[in-house]
């Protein structure tokens, strides 16, 4: 079934080749960023076989993927990252790994943080722990988040910036970066960790700012926003995400951490407005409610390591944020 990957080895470690007879392996792959992530891939070549393992939790939909399931070269399996029986086979047939899987909602980390902590740390143990002990020679790439660092008063978070959480899913995920470090130096992972700044596109699950925007106003129903909406995030289109990513398979060095930013600095309710004014709704759906506890203001990263191994953002946000809106309302079986 699976063919062996061709490795050359250089300076900065492994390089792969991607659709060169690649086995990758991708957990939370019904997710959103991990279902662009694995079309990305396979609109490339044939000639990459993926294996999806997915929980079907909060924020994965398999109707995401139901198109994908037709093809040879796609395997989705449902189960539990924390599984090891699941694992085992597919670790020791796989070339890369790639850990989309996780909890991912601030808002629901500070009601069930415990969710979050069994989730997005315990399951990238049970994945670093599978590593080492079926198939140690895997590239294995940690997807985490700008929300490490915290807030960001002003300038921008670059890779030795000091990790200052303020929610448990923030936590959740520093804590499971460290993990990956820690296998990269005790245990010789070479494990290769993104962080990457507000994904948006299509997939994406309703509770997000963009998508939960779009479908509030195709009903006419009021639009929540926290506070007096002026938070600050750095928007990327998803599949320039999902190009990053697949950079850093390429050419990433192991041990290492790059930042991923298009520099789209926005504030939320200029977001919500731009919306509202391409679908043509009035801003008076609009409702601010009580912001959040620990609600960081501003998001910034400073992405110019990954540049210098070759990414660049293709995408224009205003094109994107038209490209996601006329998206949701041609695919409403996917989120009604």
């Amino acid at each position: 079934m699976y063919k062996t990957q061709e490795r050359e080895f250089h300076g900065t470690g492994i390089i792969l080749h991607t659709g060169e007879n690649m086995q990758i392996l991708v957990t939370g792959g019904c997710g959103f960023i991990g279902s662009n992530f694995t079309r990305v891939m396979l609109k490339q070549t044939q000639e990459n076989n993926i294996v999806n393992i997915d929980n079907f939790g909060i924020g994965s939909n398999r109707r995401s993927v139901v198109d994908l399931e037709k093809k040879h070269n796609y395997t989705l399996i449902e189960g539990n990252t924390v599984n090891e029986k699941i694992l085992k086979p597919h670790i020791q047939e796989a070339d890369i790994i790639v850990n989309f899987a996780a909890e991912t909602h601030v808002d629901r980390s500070i009601k069930t943080p415990r969710k979050f902590i069994e989730n997005n740390i315990l399951g990238t143990l049970s994945l670093l722990e599978a590593t080492r002990k079926y198939n140690d020679t895997i590239k294995f790439i940690q997807i985490s988040t700008d929300e490490v660092y915290g807030p960001i008063s002003k300038g921008s978070a670059n890779e030795h910036s000091e990790l200052k959480t303020s929610n448990p899913y923030s936590a959740s995920k520093a804590a499971s970066d460290m993990l990956c470090l820690a296998y990269y130096s005790t245990y010789d992972i070479d494990t290769i960790i993104t962080r990457t700044s507000n994904n948006f596109g299509p997939y994406q699950y309703q509770e997000k700012l963009i998508p939960k925007t779009i479908v509030s106003a195709y009903k006419n129903k009021k639009i929540p926003i926290y506070g007096d909406g002026r938070q600050i995030r750095d928007w990327i289109y998803v599949t320039d995400n999902c190009r990053a990513i697949q950079k850093v398979i390429e050419s990433g060095a192991p041990g290492q951490i790059y930042n991923i930013s298009a520099e789209n600095q926005i504030e939320n309710i200029s977001i919500v407005k731009k919306i509202l004014q391409i679908m043509k709704k009035p801003e008076e759906l609009i409702e601010h409610v009580t912001d959040r506890p620990g609600h960081d203001k501003r998001y910034s990263l400073d992405a110019s390591k990954i540049r210098k191994i070759g990414w660049i953002p293709e995408e224009n946000f205003e094109d994107a944020l038209l490209k996601t809106v006329n998206w949701y309302l041609s695919n409403l079986h996917w989120w009604t």
